[in-house]
């Protein structure tokens, strides 16, 4: 075999090789190892561009399942929200019946799973008068003329109480908002 090295003992030309067989043998030799220069750095570039291609297909899974995760939770409050939009009706309905004392009781154990069932779906009614007037939470209806300067762009009637899942409105407040003169 051609290609195989082959370990000599310094002074080999004194043990009948001849100068020019040395000097093809050590040609020999530096072809072989040049050979396996280039070949180890094909395997270098091989491997480099395996390791490349594993880490962005690493990277691309990662990102998928985040993905995923994100859009399982966004379906989520989606499924939450249109849920609660049904449910707001029955419970302005409740509120206005228990506010007037025409619940009977023979229904309160009703009212309690209704009102259980709004915080399951966290359903958090807001609009208060006083507060601030925010139009990411609140529909203007109208203004009320107010003399307190601390009153002007505050909520002075809450005509329609709003709901909130988390921090998503899922109604706002009907409010009429205090306005200087």
């Amino acid at each position: 075999m051609d290609e195989d090295l082959i370990a000599e003992a310094d002074g080999q030309e004194e043990t009948g090789m001849s100068e020019e067989d040395l000097e093809a043998t050590e040609s020999r030799v530096d072809a072989k190892a040049s050979k396996l220069k280039k070949e180890l750095e094909t395997c270098k570039q091989e491997r480099q561009e395996y390791m490349d291609g594993w880490q962005r297909a690493k990277a691309d899974y990662v990102n998928a399942l985040k993905r995923g995760e994100e859009e399982k939770k966004a379906a989520q409050e989606r499924g939450t929200l249109k849920a609660a939009q049904a449910f707001i009706t029955v419970l302005d309905s409740l509120t206005r019946a228990e506010s007037s004392g025409e619940v009977p009781e023979s229904f309160q154990a009703i009212a309690r799973q209704i009102h259980d069932a709004a915080t399951s779906l966290g359903l958090v009614p807001f609009g208060t008068v006083g507060e601030a007037f925010n139009p990411m939470q609140h529909e203007a209806l109208g203004n009320d003329v107010v003399t307190d300067a601390a009153l002007e762009e505050a909520v002075t009637a809450v005509l329609e109480q709003g709901w909130k899942a988390g921090e998503s409105v899922v109604r706002a407040a009907k409010v009429r908002v205090g306005q200087m003169t």
